[in-house]
């Protein structure tokens, strides 16, 4: 990492292979972009159409099945391999547990690195015992932001694992939500939950 006092110039690893280099130029007045509106769904689309393998043999998942029907409905991509998907999935376990019985759903889209169905299923099973998950999981396809977003069309672009998206009782896309603050962040933890649940109380009460 090259430095200066006005520019910054390194590399950005991820995984095993996942390289980037990038080039930053400082600014004083530079603030983060808006979460909720990194992410949207493709002109004239309301809806998220998708129908995916439960992670146990012979099922299937789409936000049309008759256990989402009148329910607000969270849908959240993540990935076994993501540390934030970790964080986000450590908050909505629990979360789902306590406000399962409010009429609110949670379908997890799992990205695995595997292109292999049975391996990307074992893996988030693992991550399904290691942190209790109650709510839907299903093998969605592999941990690309490209093919996250070609696996759902209706959506402009997949930017971050994870990204979470909030549908109403009507099971129309009401919000996007790209990226999670962890604990570790502090305020903006703090912040990241308290939103959430506002967006889900808001959906609740219509």
């Amino acid at each position: 990492m090259k430095q200066s006092n006005k520019l910054l110039k390194g590399d950005f690893y991820s995984g095993k292979s996942g390289h980037e280099t990038f080039t930053a130029v400082l600014d004083p007045n530079a603030k983060l972009p808006d979460a909720n509106a990194l992410t949207a769904m493709k002109p004239g689309q309301k809806r998220l159409d998708f129908k995916f393998p439960n992670i146990f043999e012979g099922g299937a998942i789409s936000p049309t099945d008759p256990k989402y029907q009148g329910k607000v409905v969270v849908v959240q991509i993540l990935g076994s391999w993501c540390p934030n998907c970790m964080d986000e999935t450590n908050f909505l376990a629990p979360w789902y547990e306590q406000n399962k019985q409010r009429g609110v759903e949670i379908i997890g889209l799992g990205y695995e690195r595997s292109p292999d169905q049975k391996k990307a299923a074992a893996r988030l099973h693992k991550m399904r015992e290691r942190f209790n998950i109650k709510y839907d999981l299903a093998v969605a396809g592999v941990a690309n932001k490209d093919s996250a977003a070609k696996s759902l069309p209706q959506l402009a672009q997949v930017l971050a694992f994870p990204t979470t998206i909030f549908l109403d009782k009507k099971g129309e896309v009401r919000k996007i939500h790209t990226g999670f603050s962890g604990p570790g962040t502090g305020k903006y933890y703090r912040q990241e939950i308290a939103e959430f649940n506002q967006t889900v109380d808001q959906l609740l009460k219509e």
